[in-house]
């Protein structure tokens, strides 16, 4: 199939839901497009071009032909101009007009689309439901000129060892949500494309709502783990830790309006909010430490080893 916006193949049309190679695909997809941000940025740092105060926005914009005059200079710059072709391979530039936008008003997200219909607004994105073939489009809009979507920041808690807050967030992160919700068994998530704006473009299938205020407590993806409470405290419904590979991850904002019931009958998650754990050296707490290593064996670990949480 094609995407009736970019031309680019897409395995996402409507309510219908990919198969498992199709899964697969898109999984790979995420990974190798953070793996070709990282090496964007890699070589960028060797051409002096990244800035402190705008880690990923500017490099997450790059034409093709940037800097194709300056290739010839160096190898430092021809392997950036090869870094730069590979990224926008897994994240395309696209008009907000190749979405059916009249980019020229003030606000076009609020204007009417003869392609797309407008669903609902988040504190981080607009959906949108195409009129062609019912997928759901979403549309990250930057906030604060260089930041888009939502991370988790870390802080040393009074009554926990960790207190996380959600703050804004950097294309790396949004591109690394986008990952999680997909390896969460989540509903199946393309990274369309980005616009010259910066507004990055996703894709989903499209599910029924569940009812706000629904208890998701005891309906939370498989795979999710308990934090004790002693440990960390979050700003954000649900809060739970995450392995990915070998990367623990906090995952939270598990609330009824982020889960859909899809085609099959399953719930799925749709957005969540997520950050990487603190590295031990940053949490400087042994037993959380401990804990770490302990319940990436078995999930139902204690905060203590050869205790249980309720005899604590």
């Amino acid at each position: 199939m094609q995407d009736a916006f970019t031309g680019k193949a897409t395995c996402i049309q409507g309510r219908a839901l990919p198969g498992a190679e199709e899964r697969a695909r898109l999984q790979d997809d995420h990974e190798r497009r953070l793996e070709a941000l990282a090496h964007l940025g890699t070589a960028a740092e060797k051409c002096d071009l990244r800035t402190h105060s705008d880690p990923d926005r500017d490099l997450v914009l790059l034409a093709e032909d940037e800097v194709a005059l300056l290739e010839s200079a160096g190898p430092e710059w021809a392997e950036l101009g090869d870094a730069i072709r590979a990224f926008r391979a897994l994240l395309p530039l696209h008009r907000l007009e190749d979405f059916g936008f009249h980019a020229e008003v003030e606000h076009p997200l609020e204007e009417p689309n003869a392609r797309l219909r407008y669903l609902h607004s988040g504190v981080e994105a607009s959906a949108f439901v195409a009129v062609d073939d019912a997928s759901v489009y979403k549309f990250f809009l930057p906030r604060d000129e260089h930041f888009i979507g939502s991370e988790f920041g870390f802080r040393r808690g009074e009554e926990t060892v960790l207190h996380a807050e959600a703050v804004l967030g950097s294309y790396r992160a949004l591109l690394e949500k986008l990952l999680l919700i997909h390896a969460l068994g989540g509903m199946a998530t393309e990274v369309v494309a980005v616009t010259p704006e910066g507004i990055l473009v996703a894709k989903q299938a499209l599910g029924e709502p569940l009812p706000q205020g629904d208890d998701m407590s005891r309906r939370l993806p498989a795979g999710l783990i308990e934090i004790p409470s002693r440990f960390l405290r979050a700003n954000r419904d649900h809060p739970r830790l995450f392995f990915h590979g070998a990367r623990p991850w906090l995952v939270a904002d598990l609330h009824a309006r982020n889960f859909v019931r899809c085609a099959d009958g399953a719930l799925r998650v749709i957005d969540l909010v997520a950050a990487p754990w603190p590295e031990r050296e940053a949490i400087q707490d042994s037993l959380i430490v401990d804990w770490l290593v302990r319940v990436r064996e078995n999930p139902g670990a204690s905060a203590l080893g050869g205790a249980h949480d309720d005899e604590l």
